[in-house]
């Protein structure tokens, strides 16, 4: 941390429940960078440099790995998260801009151009699944391109409580927009307590799927 911090402040802010940690190093002119130590470093620069020309996400200034691990650093974002103190204090505008910001996302990422997947059978294939996981996936109702992580952590909101950009996004790739749709539902719970998917769905813009929302959800949690 001290060589990539090259004298900045260092502070810790996130440790995900695969043990990565994330830093906030900030410098004496004002230049705010994260650094994410982790695995998938590499994996998830490559994403954030193809998805940038297409939505607001964090740039990419640096990626390395050593004995200890892999790093990815980026550039700070005027945002905060969704799961910030003070958004907690204010869940229903953290859920409408987490639902608003999907959205804009599934909107805005070029299908035809993504190089990334994250099917059902490439998931299942990367966790060893068996094939009738797959074969019990219910049809595509619309292909995006998908965050692969859309929990509320990993929002954005500006000062005024608007969508504002999405980060950790190691996983984005094709996929049913259920995939993603029916982890954020999910997460409001998680973050913010019962009672808010209704909020997510109608800010996205769309009614809730039973039949998806309870295989992706179980597809989430075996992979």
């Amino acid at each position: 941390m001290a060589s990539i911090a090259r004298g900045d402040a260092i502070e810790p802010v996130w440790r995900n429940e695969a043990g990565g940690l994330t830093f906030r190093l900030a410098s004496p002119r004002g230049l705010t960078r994260f650094v994410k130590f982790g695995a998938g470093a590499e994996q998830e620069a490559a994403r954030l440099r193809w998805a940038v020309a297409h939505t607001p996400v964090p740039e990419v200034l640096e990626v390395g790995a050593d004995a200890e691990g892999e790093w990815l650093v980026t550039r700070g974002m005027d945002a905060l998260s969704a799961v910030d103190e003070r958004w907690l204090r204010h869940p229903e505008v953290a859920v409408r801009a987490m639902g608003v910001g999907l959205r804009a996302l599934h909107e805005s990422l070029p299908v035809d151009d993504c190089p990334f997947d994250w099917s059902v059978d490439e998931r299942a294939a990367r966790a060893g699944l068996a094939r009738d996981i797959v074969d019990a996936a219910p049809p595509v109702d619309r292909l995006v391109v998908c965050h692969g992580d859309a929990c509320a952590p990993n929002t954005l909101l500006t000062d005024a409580g608007e969508f504002a950009a999405h980060v950790d996004l190691g996983r984005l790739g094709l996929a049913d927009r259920w995939a993603d749709i029916a982890i954020g539902a999910w997460s409001t719970e998680w973050n913010f307590g019962p009672g808010w998917e209704p909020l997510y769905y109608e800010s996205y813009g769309v009614e809730p799927d039973p039949e998806r929302l309870t295989f992706y959800r179980a597809l989430w949690e075996t992979t």
